[in-house]
This record gives structure tokens, C-alpha cells and sequence, in this order.
């Protein structure tokens, strides 16, 4: 079981930027793939970006490639999205998730995050 907590969301002008964590615990949480993932309203839940274990490989959605940066800390526990260049089509709620499967480009997660909201104005 892996419990995950969002925090770093907010309001920030087009062409900002903003950090989002993700604090992950439990037995399991350091040798999870880690994944970010985004809704906007009346829009279907998107894959955002995911990072191995390791921390060695990531991959990103095309929509935020160069812009957006995902890391993990040395003990592998939290999970950062460094968001720059936004703009207003980034607004959604974004949320963490995790998984066992050291797959990062495709596959489901099992565990989710209650997200947070981020909010680009033009």
C-alpha cells in the first residue's frame, strides 16, 4: 500500500512557473514508478509524466515536453513536477500517482492521490 499527498498547487499568471510535490509513504514507496497526471474540467484524466524508481529514466506527455521537469528526492519519497512556461491549457487538477511496474511510458497505477488544483490565468 503507498499513500500519496499533493501539495503545490495554485494561481500563477500564463508563462509562470510553479513546483508541485508529491510525498509518497509506506512499504513499497521508494521502489515505485511514480507518475503525474492532469484533468481539466469536462476533459478526460491525461498522463502527464512518469519517473522510474530510480530516478534514471523519465518520460513526458509531448503537450509539456520542455517545459515541464519531473525529479524524485535521494530517498525516493518525494516526487516533484517543476511546471514553467505555463499556460492557461495547463489549468487542471493535477494528481500523483504510483505503481510497481518499473514501466514508465504505458500501463496502469494503482494508486492515486487527492490532487491539486492548478490554476493558469492569460
Amino acid at each position: 500500500q503507498v499513500q500519496l499527498v499533493e501539495s503545490g498547487g495554485g494561481l500563477v499568471q500564463a508563462g509562470g512557473s510553479l513546483r508541485l510535490s508529491c510525498a509518497a509513504s509506506g512499504r513499497t514507496a521508494s521502489s515505485s514508478t511514480m507518475g503525474w497526471f492532469r484533468q481539466a474540467p469536462g476533459k478526460e484524466r491525461e498522463f502527464v509524466a512518469a519517473i522510474h524508481w530510480s530516478g534514471a529514466n523519465t518520460f513526458y506527455a509531448d503537450s509539456v515536453k520542455g517545459r515541464f521537469t519531473i525529479s524524485r528526492d535521494n530517498a525516493k519519497t518525494t516526487v516533484y513536477l517543476q511546471m514553467n512556461s505555463l499556460r492557461p491549457e495547463d489549468t487542471a487538477v493535477y494528481y500523483c500517482a504510483a505503481k510497481s511496474s518499473p514501466i514508465i511510458n504505458w500501463g496502469q497505477y494503482d494508486y492515486w492521490g487527492q490532487g491539486t488544483q492548478v490554476t493558469v490565468s492569460s
